[in-house]
C-alpha cells in the first residue's frame, strides 16, 4: 500500500524536520520539500499498520504542526 502524508511545520524549521524524518527511513520512499499548503510531502509505502504508525510517530517531532495523509485506494473503473 502506498500513501501520501502532507507535513505543515513551524516556520523555519525545515532542514530540523527533513534531518528527523531522514532517520525514519523504513518505510519512506521520498521526502519532498513543497510549497503550498503543506512544507513536506513525504511518500510512503508499508502495510496500512505500519503507515498509520509512521505518521503516528512523525507527531512526536515537535516542530510538526500539522499532518494530512492521503492513502491509494484500488478503483475498478471498468476499462
Amino acid at each position: 500500500m502506498r500513501a501520501v502524508c502532507l507535513i505543515t511545520i513551524k516556520p523555519g524549521k525545515t532542514d530540523k524536520v527533513m534531518e528527523a524524518l531522514h532517520k525514519k527511513r523504513k518505510l519512506l520512499k521520498e521526502i519532498l520539500p513543497v510549497t503550498g499548503r503543506a512544507d513536506i510531502c513525504v511518500l510512503l509505502q508499508g502495510t496500512i499498520d505500519e503507515i498509520n504508525n509512521m505518521v503516528i510517530d512523525f507527531k512526536k517531532i515537535k516542530e510538526i504542526v500539522t499532518t494530512e495523509t492521503l492513502i491509494e485506494v484500488e478503483v475498478n473503473m471498468g476499462w
